[in-house]
């Protein structure tokens, strides 16, 4: 039995839940009466219901974000229903805006706003003792990060070994995106940087190797950004793995020194674009330099092993598919080993809303609320640009057809306009973008790339049996099978199966 419950679904058993650990880690003398559970979105949720319900909780806390909004709201109704006096608290970023008028608010007890580690303690403390606060909304001021407890000895064994585990430095950012909730957590607060590194190396001591920093401008501070790059550069060894989103426009000559001496694959920059329209910049409150952006991504790529993930938001207000489209060839002539095509998504809290009238703005009423159609790209044209972009991870993030992608836009003005064709061509084939075989893929791209563009057939068949092979498969698609010679060396070359940032970066 636990009279505290923190509990959420998360999107899948690999990610950690980070909230969680947190809130449990600032419970203080109720620690040892509280218990974590995390579940997920493909639970049933009757049965998370029923887990919960087996440790007869006073207070469930759970943890609400744009994925699992509609489970949770499920699993809230059976408890509702069975419990009807357990104290139910939701917190996180999909209720901490907008809350009136949701209907999962309508169900509990209280709602907490904001960073919620110090009051959702205050709050367990005062149920627990038999005083119920007035209201059932709790607006968490912004805590001092020196008073908030760090979570990291709260990851098991087991989230080591086999979990994404997340980390961070900072909380805030500077800018005024008008899509992002980030924008909306004014200023930036940086934790006694000190105290993260001794956590840090706790961790390391223990086993862990991929490190997930969750800080929106890990590079805005010189500063910082150099002395953790140096603890991990002081430590690298095979397999160690650190992720990191950065400003893709400042990069000074310091931290570039550093960054160079980090070996192939070890470090991987989330790098947010969005736009490279600059009137569409002005409209959602992004300033860029795209000058230098492209001199960073160029150096990056040309000097450094990082492993480049770089984003684009398609449906923004002011843009329309040429503009995307130009970007896009832009970014691509950039050659990141990833480049992440998003739809705007219209988030509770963020200013974007401003926009909907001028701009034609129609987003879906349910999550994760996708723009449906603008004033410049019709619903017809971002269903396209929903297929485009996943196939373009299918195909070209994937790593699976690394030097084949090139291929497809190979002599051609606008990759974007080639990989659009490529597009449509397999959704009409198709008639999905999901659940389909890299087997299937394989042949209805070598059948593309020969039959509809006149690719020849003796440079594309070894190519493409090649890469097919890199990650020990040997059952070549039927197209495939007259370059089956191909295979061995293959196999030779790549024993064991590759991870996705080895297939893209071999490249």
């Amino acid at each position: 039995m636990s009279e505290i419950l923190l509990c959420t679904l998360n999107a899948r058993y690999i990610h950690a839940s980070f909230g969680l650990r947190y809130l449990l880690a600032n419970l203080e003398e109720m620690t040892e009466k509280t218990t974590l559970l995390e579940f997920e979105i493909s639970q049933d949720p009757k049965d998370v219901a029923e887990e919960i319900l087996r440790h007869s909780p006073r207070i469930v806390g759970l943890g609400v974000y744009i994925w699992n909004t509609a489970k949770t709201y499920e699993v809230i109704s059976v408890l509702r229903r069975v419990k009807p006096e357990i104290i139910i608290v939701i917190g996180g970023p999909e209720v901490s805006y907008e809350i009136e008028g949701q209907p999962i608010t309508a169900l509990v007890d209280f709602v907490v706003s904001g960073e919620g580690e110090i009051v959702f303690r205050e709050l367990c403390r005062s149920l627990l003792s038999g005083v119920r606060p007035d209201g059932k909304i709790i607006h968490a001021k912004l805590p001092d990060l020196d008073q908030v407890a760090l979570p990291y000895e709260l990851y098991s064994e087991d989230d080591l070994a086999n979990r994404v585990v997340y980390v961070e430095v900072s909380r805030g950012c500077p800018f005024t995106c008008e899509f992002c909730l980030s924008s909306l957590d004014l200023p930036v607060r940086q934790f006694d940087l000190e105290r993260v590194l001794a956590a840090l190396d706790s961790l390391y001591v223990k086993g862990l190797r991929t490190f997930k920093f969750v800080d929106r401008t890990f590079n805005l501070n010189l500063r910082t950004a150099t002395k953790i790059l140096q603890f991990f550069l002081d430590r690298m060894e095979p397999g160690l793995f650190v992720h990191f989103e950065m400003v893709p426009d400042r990069f000074p000559k310091q931290l570039r020194e550093v960054v160079a001496q980090f070996p192939p694959g070890s470090l991987q920059f989330e790098v947010g674009i969005q736009s490279f329209n600059p009137q569409v910049g002005e409209l959602i409150s992004r300033r860029q330099d795209f000058v230098k952006i492209g001199e960073n991504l160029s150096f990056l790529r040309r000097e450094t092993g990082v492993y480049v993930h770089a984003d684009l938001i398609a449906g923004l207000p002011g843009e329309d598919i040429e503009s995307f489209g130009r970007g896009f060839d832009t970014l691509v002539a950039l050659d990141p080993h990833e480049i992440q095509v998003g739809i705007l998504k219209r988030l509770r809290g963020t200013p974007i809303v401003r926009h909907d009238l001028e701009w034609g703005m129609r987003y879906s009423e349910e999550p994760p609320y996708e723009v449906l159609q603008t004033k410049l790209m019709d619903f017809s044209t971002l269903q396209k640009m929903r297929r485009f972009a996943k196939f373009w991870d299918l195909v070209a993030n994937s790593g699976n057809f690394r030097n084949t992608r090139v291929e497809i836009w190979r002599e051609a003005e606008s990759p974007f306009h080639s990989f659009m064709e490529l597009s449509e061509w397999l959704y009409s084939r198709l008639q999905r973008r999901s659940g389909v075989s890299l087997k299937s893929l394989t042949a209805l791209l070598y059948e593309f790339l020969v039959s509809e563009k006149g690719r020849s057939a003796e440079e594309i068949g070894p190519l493409m049996a090649r890469e097919y092979c890199q990650g020990g498969r040997t059952d070549l698609p039927l197209p495939l099978r007259p370059y089956v010679s191909e295979v061995e060396a293959v196999r030779v070359a790549h024993p064991v199966k590759l991870k996705r940032q080895q297939r893209t970066a071999n490249g």
